[in-house]
């Protein structure tokens, strides 16, 4: 999304100013040229020969100190396709409110026609000032973005609003501004992960669902505008910033959620791999071992002296399996609600999405379930098979829509479907 884009970084001068350099790599990595522009007092942050050789760029200091132009920030402004500027200090964004262009950096954004984006990073009691806000919401409505800032001890060791966020977050922030928002003011229901299902306060029944598929939707709806809430079982997954995650367990709360959020959703697609059955009755403590099956070793010791085997010989022990245990255990199962297919017995004029992952017979499977569970189309993939499926980053899938249509996509990374799925919706909404 970064690729050839040109990106201007503009680094004010407080303590978070370290954090641009990493902001400069990510952007770099992505493949956008960047250049940075300081004010003067950055540069008592940060030296300006970091930041020229990590952007392979030359870096503006000033308005007058440029070999090559004495305009060189107003060609820049004019070539940017967005500019960011983290730190943003109270100084700055009182200047940018003002229309004050005393430095190269204010002088430039006087002429930027592209979005900017500005991360505030200060004393929480300078954050929370009257002025500050007041100025705040002067750039908001010029049609700034305004990244909030972080709560947490700050160098000058208050506690509170004021921290400039991690990075990775403005980065993520910064890709978010390149995306089309055709999905503005849409309200999005996504579920995604895996269910847990007790057995007892130790052991459950799940599957091996990661929960990626479902992150990446709603990540790309966000990035697209949408007000997404994630229903999530659990996953090792980091949210996806700007979206409401709603933590589940089990299928039953799962159900819930699903049912307490859908009314208000527009588009609902359902990617958690629910678990079919649970435990009719699980258990209020760990089940333990019936200790008449265990085996103990003063028992075999006992049984190999008694026919003569040399105990220290590995191989006149027999096969494990030649053990037979003398019961088994039994957990009696009841089935979990079809979750998806509630939702279609309820939907009014939301657009549904299933997903079907398959072993075998794919497209006679997900044609059955949009008949029968009301869909408006379902996803679907085999899995098992490599590059696609459960824990993969990639995915191979098939579209199958109410009308009879059917499209299948080449083997892409799960972003990538993701965004596809978008735009199929979108072209039927």
């Amino acid at each position: 999304m970064l690729k050839n884009k040109h990106i201007i970084l503009g680094v004010c001068g407080g303590i978070a100013a370290y954090k641009a350099v990493e902001l400069l790599r990510l952007m770099k990595k992505a493949g956008a040229d960047v250049k940075v522009v300081m004010t003067s007092s950055a540069l008592e942050f940060v030296g300006e020969t970091t930041f020229r050789v990590l952007s392979e760029n030359d870096v503006c200091t000033g308005l007058f100190n440029s070999k090559e132009s004495s305009v060189r920030h107003i060609e820049w402004a004019q070539e940017a396709d967005a500019v960011i500027i983290a730190p943003a200090t109270a100084n700055i964004i009182g200047k940018l409110a003002c229309g004050i262009a005393d430095d190269a950096l204010t002088t430039m954004m006087m002429a930027v026609k592209s979005p900017v984006m500005i991360c505030p990073s200060m004393n929480t009691w300078m954050y929370e000032s009257r002025a500050l806000q007041r100025n705040l919401d002067i750039l908001e409505q010029d049609g700034v973005t305004i990244l909030e800032p972080g709560t947490g001890e700050l160098a000058c060791k208050t506690s509170g609003a004021g921290r400039l966020p991690e990075p990775e977050l403005i980065f993520d922030r910064v890709v978010r501004l390149f995306h089309p928002k055709d999905l503005e003011g849409k309200k999005i229901l996504v579920t995604a992960g895996p269910t847990r299902e007790a057995i007892d306060p130790v052991r459950y029944i799940t599957n091996h669902s990661s929960g990626k598929m479902g992150y990446a939707i709603a990540e790309a709806a966000e990035k697209r505008g949408g007000l997404v809430t994630l229903i999530s079982g659990h996953t090792s997954i980091f949210p996806p910033f700007g979206v409401d995650v709603v933590k589940v367990t089990s299928a039953l709360e799962m159900a819930d959620a699903v049912m307490q959020n859908m009314d208000d959703a527009d588009i609902i697609i359902k990617v958690a791999a629910v678990a079919d059955y649970r435990p009719l009755e699980p258990k209020s403590s760990k089940i333990k071992k019936d200790k008449v099956n265990a085996v103990s070793e003063h028992s075999v010791s006992e049984t190999f002296s008694a026919v003569g085997q040399d105990l220290t010989d590995a191989s006149s022990f027999p096969d494990v399996n030649s053990f037979s245990a003398n019961a088994a255990l039994t957990i009696d199962l009841v089935e979990n609600p079809d979750i998806l297919k509630m939702a279609g017995e309820r939907k009014t004029k939301q657009f549904l999405a299933g997903f079907a992952a398959e072993t075998e017979n794919l497209d006679e499977n997900a044609l059955a379930k949009i008949r029968k569970k009301n869909l408006d189309m379902i996803v679907g993939n085999i899995v098992g098979v490599e590059g696609s499926g459960f824990e993969s980053d990639t995915n191979k899938v098939k579209f199958f829509f109410r009308d009879g249509t059917v499209e299948e996509l080449p083997l892409a990374s799960k972003k990538q479907v993701a965004h596809t799925l978008l735009d199929r919706i979108l072209a039927k909404i």
